[in-house]
């Protein structure tokens, strides 16, 4: 088995060490079943836990914890031995930081991903501004229809954005007396 990557194509790359979209979608599914405890929680479960968690800020945590160090008594009552809860304060804070750099990662990955579709947006523009140029030579007429499809989905994507943010009409007053006109139909004394 070779230790090559290869890319979507199925060429092997030139640089073992970069990754493809697909490679790391396989490790990142790869790693996620070699950690226990990754269960996602759905909004609800998250807020809730969040919730309970600002009652007890870590301090407190940390605080409550001694207690458990100071008498066997402790311990016993709540049933966990202060090595499995240091254990698991270990684990907490090491995982926190594991979420940081994912985090991290994540956002990296998203601005990379917009650089790039900014870069094909520039190319769409500028395929298109070059194309209706020369769909306007007849010799080139075989632009036109995509030349125009291009201009006809532009234009469905103005009305969507326009339909999205309609122009409320200012309110209207009620109309104001005209000065020295007479509103009352009761004789002047």
């Amino acid at each position: 088995m070779s230790n090559t990557i290869s890319n979507v194509t199925g060429t092997p790359d030139a640089d073992p060490a970069k990754l493809n979209a697909d490679a790391v979608i396989a490790q990142l599914r790869s790693m996620r079943s070699q950690i226990e405890d990754v269960a996602p929680l759905s909004r609800e479960q998250r807020k809730l836990i969040q919730q309970r968690l600002r009652l007890q800020p870590k301090n407190v945590v940390e605080a409550a914890i001694n207690v458990i160090g100071v008498l066997d008594n402790v311990s016993q009552a709540i049933g966990q031995p202060l090595d499995d809860v240091r254990q698991l304060q270990d684990d907490s804070l090491r995982w926190e930081a594991v979420a940081d750099e994912a985090r991290a990662f994540l956002k990296g990955i998203e601005g990379a991903n917009l650089n790039r579709r900014q870069r094909l947006a520039l190319i769409a523009t500028q395929a298109y501004a070059i194309g209706s140029q020369l769909a306007k030579d007849p010799a080139k007429a075989v632009l036109l229809p995509h030349v125009e499809e291009v201009k006809r989905l532009k234009g469905v994507s103005r009305r969507k954005k326009a339909a999205k943010d309609p122009q409320t009409p200012a309110p209207t007053s009620p109309p104001q007396p005209v000065p020295g006109h007479v509103t009352s139909t009761a004789p002047a004394a």
